[in-house]
């Protein structure tokens, strides 16, 4: 009976200096992942007030330009696409279509100075320009978390407990490859 108290008593030790070590391993997985969670919120957020001033600023614009209707029906099919988009790459996608269009309304809104001069226009157009920042920030903040988190899988121990509880490597919120190259506006004039 003693002979079997040491090797046991060994694997209790063992046992309890491994949970020592999981533990707080574990609760910090646990609070980047909330990180995770908390800061892809506020880039949703804020792809959802850019979405909800959308709306106001196209319906200002057709009242000047009703004849740039395809312009207007790229920004709305493209809100809708983001507005559908699950998941990190497939809203960065969306919200890289979305910058596409409106960079094409900026340029249709150059044609008409007396909406340039519009309060509501400008308000509009001001709020847009400060959302357009907060969504920046909203990324950089998540891609930031996101590099902490996933540094922390790939170290030891944290691979281990990683394994073990099923974390997995999380999503940058990174640019369409396609929003590289700046959009083509062509009114047909042939530059006359």
């Amino acid at each position: 009976m003693k002979r079997m108290l040491g090797p046991i008593a060994i694997i209790v030790v063992i046992l309890v200096i491994l949970g020592i070590m999981l533990v707080p391993s574990y609760n910090k997985f646990v609070n980047l992942e909330e990180n995770v969670d908390q800061s892809y919120a506020q880039v949703q957020n804020q792809l959802q007030r850019r979405l909800d001033l959308i709306p106001n600023l196209v319906n200002t614009v057709k009242g000047y330009a009703s004849h740039e209707k395809e312009v207007i029906a790229e920004i709305s099919e493209a809100r809708a696409n983001l507005a559908g988009a699950r998941g990190p790459e497939e809203q960065a996608a969306a919200d890289t279509a979305l910058s596409g269009a409106l960079g094409r309304l900026l340029v249709v809104v150059e044609n008409y100075p007396e909406l340039k001069a519009n309060q509501n226009f400008t308000q509009l157009m001001d709020e847009l320009a400060g959302t357009e920042n907060r969504i920046g920030v909203a990324r950089r903040d998540y891609n930031n978390v996101v590099s902490e988190y996933n540094r922390q899988i790939k170290r030891f121990p944290g691979r281990i407990v990683a394994t073990i509880f099923g974390f997995d490597e999380k999503e940058y919120f990174e640019a369409d490859p396609a929003a590289e190259k700046a959009p083509e506006v062509d009114f047909g004039d042939d530059g006359k």
